[in-house]
């Protein structure tokens, strides 16, 4: 070889370019690992982060990840944060965009409660604000932690519960009529429940089955999807086998969603999984229904998680093993892409 190519950043960039997903299946990131505080989220005067050359740390980070990642990415899941100004939005979408990234998004509320029928107009605003975003740049799929507020609120039972399954069905039937989704951009809204301790109520996948389900019917159209986070299902209150079982049954309505292959507890390096993304990802391979697969790691040391690490013993632990956050992400599309290959290898998905 002609060593003196490798200098050549073009060269370098082709050289990087070398496992070939082979599936169907597109691969992203959710770029969690640059930090919320310093990255991702905006100031107080809705601005999104810079670099001191004035690019956004989010297309920044995604940029390098491209660039040093052997297998192509073709999403970029993004959480979208309201007031966030609308010309950084505009230098955003644009950023991922050139780098030939499929922008999702994904809202969450606060200050109000999806549960509390008293804050139905606050939460419904909330949500069409953000799905407002979506409808002017054309997003294909949105997805959103909506069923309720994070590290809040009380769980529920019997009556009450029932109660809130009907309350979030509502908000969520108001806001796809109210922003006119039949007739926009948005192919499909997915719903993430999350862990216990970060929520109180929809914390595994058969609740939040229900709610989707329940929409569904109420809309009548298959719209809504379950987002089925390995780390959520692996810290859940229910097994493997079951949360195999909600998966297969969710296909059966068409209410299987977007993949997040993440680490439970640590949310960091998917190697501290214990085996349940691979397990997940070959409940999801005969249903026919695993379209994106999103690669999620968490920075250990982001103050906007601090709270979190102080109430999920084994959260916040640094498993990089010396390795950059960006390479430690690598590893992990790397992995993905293996899996989703040999998955293909053995006709399990298609390729």
């Amino acid at each position: 070889m002609n060593h003196t190519l490798l200098l050549n950043p073009t060269f370098r960039f082709i050289m990087a370019i070398q496992i070939k997903n082979k599936s169907k299946v597109e691969i992203g990131v959710v770029p969690t690992h640059l930090m919320f505080v310093g990255a991702l989220a905006p100031d107080e005067s809705g601005k999104l982060p810079r670099t001191n050359s004035g690019d956004l740390k989010i297309v920044s980070g995604m940029r390098l990840l491209c660039r040093t990642s052997p297998v192509k990415l073709n999403n970029v899941q993004v959480t979208l944060f309201p007031g966030t100004d609308s010309r950084d939005l505009d230098d955003m979408f644009k950023g991922l965009r050139a780098l030939k990234l499929q922008v999702h998004l994904i809202m969450m509320v606060g200050g109000a409660n999806p549960l509390n029928p008293k804050d139905e107009d606050a939460v419904v605003g909330m949500l069409n604000s953000g799905l407002a975003v979506a409808r002017k740049y054309k997003v294909k799929h949105v997805s959103s932690t909506s069923f309720e507020e994070w590290l809040s609120g009380k769980k529920l039972k019997g009556k009450a519960f029932d109660n809130a399954v009907q309350q979030v069905i509502k908000v969520h039937a108001r806001c796809y009529k109210e922003s006119a989704l039949d007739k926009s951009s948005v192919e499909a809204w997915h719903l993430e429940f999350l862990r216990g301790v970060e929520f109180q109520n929809f914390t595994n996948a058969a609740k939040a089955a229900k709610v989707v389900n329940g929409i569904n019917k109420k809309i009548k159209k298959k719209f809504f999807k379950v987002m089925i986070d390995a780390a959520h299902c692996g810290d859940s209150d229910l097994s493997l086998a079951e949360n195999e079982k909600v998966i297969k049954d969710l296909a059966k309505t068409d209410a299987l969603g977007i993949f997040h292959a993440s680490a439970k507890t640590t949310r960091g390096c998917l190697s501290t999984d214990d085996g349940w993304i691979a397990a997940l990802l070959a409940a999801y391979a005969p249903t026919g229904k695993l379209k994106h697969v999103f690669v999620e790691l968490f920075h250990h040391q982001d103050p906007a998680l601090a709270a979190l690490r102080k109430a999920v013993k084994g959260h916040g632990v640094d498993t990089t093993d010396g390795r950059t956050y960006n390479k430690t992400v690598t590893d992990g599309v790397i992995d993905v892409a293996h899996r989703l290959n040999n998955l293909a290898a053995r006709k399990l998905i298609k390729s």
